[in-house]
Formats: structure tokens, sequence, C-alpha cells
């Protein structure tokens, strides 16, 4: 059965629906990993600048599309500053279990399904729920890969239900010549 549309699931409604012990087969998270670039680096200050992107607007998003920003980001930064060049960092895990009450298709259909009044639903994937303003994304990095950087997190932004803002949080200062 094809993947429903994520205006289906991007509205926060509903209290959070998130322990695994009490579903049957919760998909596995799809995000591979949460840190690139060069973690050691980041941890010892050495990157002046970070950036980071935030929603807009409260909503879901969808494990998928946290893991495509994710890549797009990551190869985006990756071509301009190096495998060692940056830090990139997703702030959000998919931890709401998203639910659909399959309805058969197809001729005869409406005499066959007729559906159920608030069913449960089988699991068919998770989200992350941020709030408004929350960070999903961010990047440390040396001031000449700014650009690239902001560029990264641009694509990134595309992929996801809501608007999203980047803020530049540290290193302004070293910027100035730059943008």
């Amino acid at each position: 059965m094809a993947r429903k549309p994520a205006k289906m699931y991007r509205q926060i409604k509903g209290q959070s629906f998130t322990r695994r012990e009490y579903t049957g087969g919760v998909p596995n998270n799809r995000i591979l990993r949460y840190h690139m670039g060069n973690r050691k680096r980041a941890e010892a200050g050495e990157f002046p600048v970070l950036i980071e992107l935030s929603a807009d607007n409260a909503c879901q998003i969808r494990d998928s599309a946290l893991e495509s920003a994710r890549q797009v980001a990551n190869s985006t930064i990756r071509e301009d500053a190096g495998a060692m060049g940056y830090a990139l960092r997703m702030h959000t895990y998919p931890h709401q279990i998203l639910r659909e009450n399959k309805q058969a298709t197809g001729a005869g259909a409406d005499r066959v399904s007729q559906g159920m009044r608030l069913s449960f639903g089988k699991n068919v994937g998770t989200a992350a729920r941020v709030q408004r303003g929350q960070t999903v994304i961010s990047i440390k990095t040396e001031p000449e890969h700014y650009q690239a950087a902001r560029d990264a997190l641009r694509k990134a932004g595309c992929k996801f239900p809501t608007p999203c803002t980047t803020k530049v949080i540290e290193g302004s200062e070293h910027l100035k010549g730059l943008v």
C-alpha cells in the first residue's frame, strides 16, 4: 500500500503516543546518523560559527523527511567544507508513533469496508513532534564555509512540512566581511 501524504500527519492533535511496548511491530527508525562531520572538533569548541535551522510552526515531521533533510544538508556542506570542516547535528528524534486505519480500495470497497469510528489503527511510521522555534538541525563550521552551511540548511528546510528559519547563533563577529 502506498504511503499517505504528509498532510495527514503534520498537525499535532491528540495526546502523544510513544509507548512502543503496547503496540506490535513499530517500524524501525529511518534516521541513520545524528552526528556527521568532525564531532571531536565540535565538542572541543574549535568551530567558531554555529548555524541552526528552527521550525516556525508546531508540527509533526516524519522520520523519512528528517532523513532526507539530513542527507541533502550533509552532502551540500560536505562538497564545500570537506569531510572534516564541519559538524552537523540532528536535534530531533521521531518518538511519535503514527497509526492508520487501513481501508479496502477498488471495486466494491464501499460495501466491504464501512470503517469503524475511533478505530486504533496499525502502526505505519514514526514522527518527531516539533514545537514552534525548536531547533531541528545545526551546523558548526569555519567562517569561510558559512555560505555553504546556510545553503545546506535552506535545502534541508524544504523537506519539512513547516516554514523554517536559519539563524546564526555563535560567531556572527567572524562573518562581517563574508556576508
